[in-house]
């Protein structure tokens, strides 16, 4: 359950992973179930497309504390991090949902201030697509996991089935990318956490799947896209 994760929960993935989205619902569905003080950093610094900081008003809205670079635009990016994404990480009445890179160049940035994670005290999911080229069998998988965690200098601590075609995702594609994930997680030891679709989808899945439901809501693509 999301209330029983660490307190500070990081989301890495590859292009396409949808780890964005992932990582903003996640964060949402946490603001309804627990009533403390939740802060939510953007440290997506090479993907200038669907990012959550677009939606940081509406986050405010919700009670969640959004957090991104010191640059206040929403095209322009610079691997330039806010000093206040340090402040949460330290204070611990704060559940706090980082949402990093989908490259080595994002999980660097991470890698700057590792000291100030404690192992045993926070969370790294790794999204997983099986439908994108870069993570199609375990092998690419576990090489994109090793790669994040030789360069954020933390560990992954669960996977997420989040196997998608956006709209046209079906309840085959998540079994396929459950499937990955199930092999990944035998030859790693990491646990499957969540399998996350689209909300249309969940009473379609079968009721055995390991890891638990995270119904996904599209916050960062238009109705057209």
């Amino acid at each position: 359950m999301i209330k029983d994760d660490k307190r500070v929960r990081l989301f890495i993935g590859h292009y396409g992973s949808g780890k964005s989205e992932v990582s903003i619902n996640y964060v949402t569905k946490l603001r309804k179930i627990v009533d403390g003080k939740i802060a939510f950093a953007d440290l997506d610094i090479v993907n200038v497309y669907f990012r959550t900081r677009e939606k940081k008003e509406q986050l405010r809205a919700m009670g969640i504390n959004p957090i991104d670079s010191s640059i206040e635009t929403d095209t322009l990016d610079l691997p330039a991090v806010s000093a206040q994404v340090m402040t949460p990480l330290h204070e611990k009445d704060v559940d706090y949902v980082i949402d990093v890179g989908g490259d080595n160049v994002g999980t660097r940035v991470v890698g700057r201030f590792a000291e100030h994670f404690v192992e045993g005290e926070y969370d790294m999911f790794c999204v997983v697509n099986a439908n994108r080229e870069q993570t199609q069998t375990a092998e690419d998988v576990i090489r994109f996991i090793k790669s994040m965690e030789e360069t954020s200098k933390l560990k992954v601590t669960g996977l997420i089935n989040n196997t998608h075609l956006i709209r046209q995702t079906t309840v085959e594609d998540v079994l396929r990318g459950q499937k990955l994930a199930r092999e990944v997680s035998d030859l790693t030891n990491i646990p499957i956490k969540y399998v996350s679709c689209l909300r249309s989808l969940v009473d379609s899945l079968p009721d055995n799947l390991e890891g638990d439901i995270l119904p996904i809501d599209l916050y960062l693509r238009e109705e057209w896209m």
